[in-house]
Protein backbone atom coordinates (compact mmCIF):
# COMPACT_ATOMS: atom_id res chain seq x y z
CA UNK A 1 0.00 0.00 0.00
CA UNK A 2 1.32 3.44 -1.10
CA UNK A 3 1.14 6.21 0.97
CA UNK A 4 -0.72 9.00 -0.15
CA UNK A 5 1.20 11.99 1.50
CA UNK A 6 4.26 10.76 -0.49
CA UNK A 7 2.70 9.81 -3.70
CA UNK A 8 0.81 13.70 -4.34
CA UNK A 9 -2.75 11.88 -3.30
CA UNK A 10 -3.67 14.20 -0.78
CA UNK A 11 -5.03 16.47 -3.68
CA UNK A 12 -7.33 14.27 -4.69
CA UNK A 13 -8.76 13.94 -0.51
CA UNK A 14 -8.29 17.90 -0.02
CA UNK A 15 -10.48 18.00 -3.20
CA UNK A 16 -13.03 15.39 -2.33
CA UNK A 17 -13.09 17.01 1.33
CA UNK A 18 -13.66 20.83 -0.05
CA UNK A 19 -16.43 19.28 -2.56
CA UNK A 20 -18.47 17.98 0.40
CA UNK A 21 -18.34 21.24 2.26
CA UNK A 22 -19.46 23.50 -1.11
CA UNK A 23 -22.11 21.05 -1.69
CA UNK A 24 -23.48 20.91 1.84
CA UNK A 25 -23.01 24.97 1.85
CA UNK A 26 -24.94 24.75 -1.41
CA UNK A 27 -27.76 22.97 -0.15
CA UNK A 28 -28.44 25.24 3.05
CA UNK A 29 -28.47 28.00 0.87
CA UNK A 30 -30.79 26.40 -1.26
CA UNK A 31 -33.42 25.69 1.69
CA UNK A 32 -33.48 28.88 3.09
CA UNK A 33 -34.15 30.33 0.05
CA UNK A 34 -36.82 28.43 -0.77
CA UNK A 35 -38.78 27.52 2.26
CA UNK A 36 -41.47 30.00 2.37
CA UNK A 37 -42.68 30.76 5.60
CA UNK A 38 -46.74 31.32 5.43
CA UNK A 39 -48.54 33.95 7.53
CA UNK A 40 -50.97 32.90 9.86
CA UNK A 41 -53.98 35.52 10.81
CA UNK A 42 -54.39 35.94 14.69
CA UNK A 43 -57.85 34.71 15.54
CA UNK A 44 -59.72 37.14 17.54
CA UNK A 45 -62.46 35.21 20.12
CA UNK A 46 -65.24 37.47 21.87
CA UNK A 47 -64.53 37.96 25.44
CA UNK A 48 -67.26 37.60 27.66
CA UNK A 49 -66.51 38.29 31.25
CA UNK A 50 -67.10 34.79 33.63
CA UNK A 51 -69.75 36.03 35.56
CA UNK A 52 -72.15 35.78 32.70
CA UNK A 53 -71.23 32.62 31.37
CA UNK A 54 -71.92 31.41 34.86
CA UNK A 55 -75.19 32.92 35.18
CA UNK A 56 -76.30 31.30 32.05
CA UNK A 57 -74.68 28.02 33.00
CA UNK A 58 -76.64 27.96 36.14
CA UNK A 59 -79.96 29.78 34.75
CA UNK A 60 -79.91 26.28 32.26
CA UNK A 61 -79.18 23.87 35.06
CA UNK A 62 -82.18 24.79 36.80
CA UNK A 63 -84.63 25.36 34.46
CA UNK A 64 -83.85 21.88 32.86
CA UNK A 65 -85.69 18.66 33.79
CA UNK A 66 -83.09 15.53 34.40
CA UNK A 67 -82.63 13.61 31.27
CA UNK A 68 -82.30 10.13 32.51
CA UNK A 69 -85.50 8.81 34.96
CA UNK A 70 -83.40 6.15 37.52
CA UNK A 71 -85.28 2.61 37.98
CA UNK A 72 -87.04 2.17 41.29
CA UNK A 73 -85.27 -1.61 41.44
CA UNK A 74 -81.38 -2.42 40.86
CA UNK A 75 -80.48 -5.50 39.59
Amino acid sequence: MQNPFETGHIKNYVLLYVSVVVIMILFFFATSLFHDVAVVEQRVFEQESKKEKKQERSDEQNSSKPQFKLLEKGY
